[in-house]
């Protein structure tokens, strides 16, 4: 779960990791007034969403004055920032700059050993540096999974900041605190990623001008402190606010990520597969299938838009829900499903797809194929039902093709699917 800027600074504020002083955050231009006095200016007004490259894309700005902050923040508060709104603001002293360098702690994910990274190329992406300039880069890591960073790694990567900068020595031991808090922070909050960049150093000492913390989502449970202190009631998405599908998905209780930014520009000359899968693992497998299918046959015209996941024994209520959202979810030209009836009953799948179909065609709802197969537990009722309702609603159900049994393997009915999309299209243009 990722952080605003605002809340990973009150908690560096909370550990004792210095930052510029905090004036507030609007959510309208013309609360600047009771936000800032005049003896505060110039001040930083930042875009908070939770994306990275806010600065490179505008939306963090300078002010000298009232006026200019209020004319700042009303363009901010109009803008997107690689496709996310931007609906608040935060207000921060502007501080005096003589230097800055990047600070970080992340994991190795083939090992899990703790990895600290540091440069002086504060500022800039570290995987910009990392690619042009690697000799700027300390990176140790930490194979015991220490809880406090030894002092030899903190002065190691001190001296390394200072050697090549033109940081002066007096904030030696400034930086190797800050280094050994950022560490402590990443640790007892059981972060995936903390992150300083850049730490500008001042005439009064380091601050950290910006900060990132990302939260581990499976150790929230012990968190409830920062919580508290945060005041934040809700999980958050881990890499960014959740799409209006996957609060829909959410609040049906169903787990799903769009593979997509919601504000994807559909290209026509692509088709756009919708996934529901029968588990987590054959979810993550078919968004691979599809792409693998359409690099192959289809000259990677084939776009997967969606992970999902029924979760074991899903009610019909659920299932059909799972088709809903992709058949409303404009982008989608075909919905490739499959049916492992292992804890979920394939009886329960197919009656809460063809349950979606009817109702959505009753309705004169937006319609989207459906190609996929179904097997295992319960199968010989849901092939009974299937073929029933085939006889009973041709007409709504005339473009849901469901495979009974291991006739095909996935990969084929994926392809078949796939190429019947593709033909329909073609007529229709």
């Amino acid at each position: 779960m990722r952080l605003y800027e605002n809340e990973s600074k009150k908690i560096f504020t909370h550990r004792g990791i210095p930052v510029p002083e905090q004036l507030g955050v609007i959510c309208r231009s013309r609360d600047i007034k009771d936000t800032v006095k005049e003896s505060n200016f110039p001040v930083m007004i930042k875009s908070l969403v939770l994306i990275g490259g806010r600065g490179k894309a505008g939306g963090i700005k300078k002010a000298n004055d009232i006026k200019e902050a209020e004319k700042i923040s009303e363009h901010l508060l109009s803008i997107n920032i690689k496709g996310y709104p931007v609906e608040m603001l935060m207000l921060e002293e502007a501080v005096e700059e003589k230097g800055s360098v990047y600070l970080g702690v992340t994991m190795n994910p083939k090992n899990f050993n703790n990895i600290l990274i540091v440069s002086p190329s504060g500022g800039v992406d570290i995987e910009t540096v990392a690619k042009k300039n690697p000799e700027l880069i300390y990176r140790t890591e930490l194979q015991e999974n220490e809880k406090e960073l030894p002092v030899e790694v903190s002065e190691k990567a001190a001296g390394f900041l200072i050697e090549n900068s033109t940081i002066s020595k007096q904030y030696n031991n400034d930086l190797q605190e800050i280094i050994s808090k950022l560490y402590e922070t990443y640790q007892s909050l059981d972060c995936k990623i903390a992150e300083i960049n850049p730490l500008i150093i001042t005439p009064e000492g380091p601050v950290a001008a910006d900060a990132k913390i990302v939260l581990d989502d499976n150790a929230l449970f012990r968190q409830k402190e920062i919580f508290s202190l945060l005041g934040i009631k809700d999980i958050r998405h881990d890499v960014s606010e959740p799409t209006e599908n996957e609060k829909r998905a959410r609040k049906a209780g169903f787990p799903y990520v769009d593979l997509l930014s919601e504000y994807h520009k559909k290209d026509r000359n692509k088709l756009y597969v919708g996934l529901v899968p029968g588990g987590a693992g054959y979810g993550i497998f078919s968004i691979d299938e599809v792409a693998n299918v359409g690099e192959r046959f289809f000259n990677g015209r084939v776009v997967p838009v969606n992970f999902m996941d029924s979760g074991g024994g899903p009610s019909l209520g659920k299932v059909a829900e799972m088709f809903n959202l992709l058949m409303d979810y404009e982008i989608v030209d075909l919905i490739i499903t499959s049916r492992f009836g292992g804890i979920s009953s394939c009886d329960t799948f197919i009656k809460g797809l063809i349950k979606a179909v009817v109702d959505r065609y009753t309705s004169g709802k937006r319609m989207v194929p459906v190609y996929g197969r179904m097997v295992g537990t319960d199968l010989p009722s849901a092939r009974d039902y299937l073929y029933k309702a085939k006889d009973k609603y041709s007409e709504e159900l005339k473009d849901v093709d469901i495979t009974v049994g291991n006739k095909k393997i996935m990969a084929d009915i994926i392809r078949e699917g796939i190429e019947k999309a593709f033909n329909n299209k073609e007529r229709v243009s």
